[in-house]
């Protein structure tokens, strides 16, 4: 995990338990999991999009798009 040892997690949570206290360190881990969560969620929402684009349009249709762009400019 990033290349951090168990010796080091542990001074970090120690350090964020003297910062935060032990009554604000569950909210912050919340609020953390709760972000991660919608960050995963958001490349896995754009993953499927730009997967499912290509299947969408045939190939011509991608050419003549790239056409009407060339020719519009």
């Amino acid at each position: 995990m990033f290349g951090l040892g168990t010796q080091e997690l542990l001074v970090i949570l120690i350090i964020a338990l003297f910062l935060f206290g032990g009554k604000k360190l569950p909210e912050i881990g919340a609020g953390l999991g709760k972000g991660l969560r919608a960050f995963k969620k958001g490349l896995k929402e754009i993953d499927e999009e730009v997967q499912k684009e290509p299947a969408e349009k045939k190939p011509a249709e991608i050419q003549e798009t790239a056409r009407e762009k060339t020719t519009a400019s």
